[in-house]
């Protein structure tokens, strides 16, 4: 690319991602299938994960993500959702990929400049629901409780956000909170989360790429799911990256090391390290 860094800003970081959904997708034993991944991540997405140390190798957390996340995305709305909120959506394809009701209302949120790449990237093909593009900086108060109180208006609501809390202070993870429970008066929200030791682990490995790239790590809560409890969220669901690693087969290298340094760990220890990274369900209470 044109500079020696390939990520310019945390948008960038949706590019690397689609490169990863892409290389799934051409595997024979493909856990999902993304036509359109790489297409949109584009020549940006394979620089950043040839720039990353062993970016190849480390799609697995990734892929188990996407792939969990599908699944739960049907679950809940066999269970009766009717607008999906997707925050920071980046190039997500699913109202394209996956099979969803005609009638369910998805709305595509992200800043202008992503909105409109995605649009462009996906002109011609059509989605399978009923899809909204909405351009909004949630960072602004204003414009994020006008997005949620539009989404407020055909509920049962789920929420998404895929790939965007470990980018944010707390305190903005807090209002978002707020107003997810508040106004959006979503009934689900699908978020992944990482711990401290996680962040600490990345720092080593990817940070500096990402930093320079103005996309650093920010947000781990120690508490888990727990965190989330006085914006008015519980845990319904939660999935750790690494059992669902090796349940779908998608086992990083010295996955066997891991697993047995896991077995002979006391109990709440290996508790503690199947929940460093996760995607989890939470309910509005």
């Amino acid at each position: 690319m044109d500079t020696p860094n390939p990520i310019r800003n945390v948008s960038d970081t949706a590019l690397w991602v689609a490169i990863y959904r892409a290389m799934e997708t051409e595997r024979p034993d493909a856990l999902f299938r993304d036509p359109y991944a790489r297409r949109l991540g584009g020549e940006r997405g394979q620089a950043i994960v040839d720039a990353i140390p062993d970016g190849a190798q480390t799609s697995w957390p990734l892929v188990v993500r996407t792939s969990v996340m599908d699944d739960i995305v049907h679950r809940c709305v066999q269970s009766g959702a009717k607008t999906v909120l997707n925050l920071a959506a980046g190039l997500d394809a699913r109202p394209y990929r996956l099979d969803l009701p005609r009638d369910l209302r998805w709305l595509h949120v992200d800043m202008p400049e992503m909105v409109d790449y995605f649009r462009t990237g996906m002109a011609g093909e059509t989605p399978k629901c009923r899809l909204e593009f909405i351009a909004a900086d949630l960072r602004e108060a204003d414009q994020r409780r006008e997005v949620f109180a539009k989404a407020a208006e055909e509920g049962p609501v789920l929420a998404i956000t895929e790939g965007l809390l470990i980018y944010l202070e707390a305190e903005d993870v807090a209002a978002l909170a707020r107003d997810l429970h508040d106004i959006a008066q979503a009934k689900w929200w699908l978020a992944d989360l990482a711990t401290p030791r996680l962040l600490k682990l990345l720092e080593k490995r990817w940070s500096p790429t990402l930093k320079g790239g103005n996309a650093p790590f920010r947000f781990g809560p120690a508490e888990s799911t727990a965190w989330f409890a006085p914006y008015g969220w519980r845990e319904l669901q939660f999935h750790s990256t690494w059992t669902d690693a090796m349940r779908l087969n998608r086992k990083p290298r010295g996955a066997a090391l891991w697993n047995f340094l896991l077995k002979i760990s006391p109990r709440k220890q290996r508790e503690e390290q199947l929940r460093m990274s996760g995607i989890a369900l939470m309910e509005r209470t």
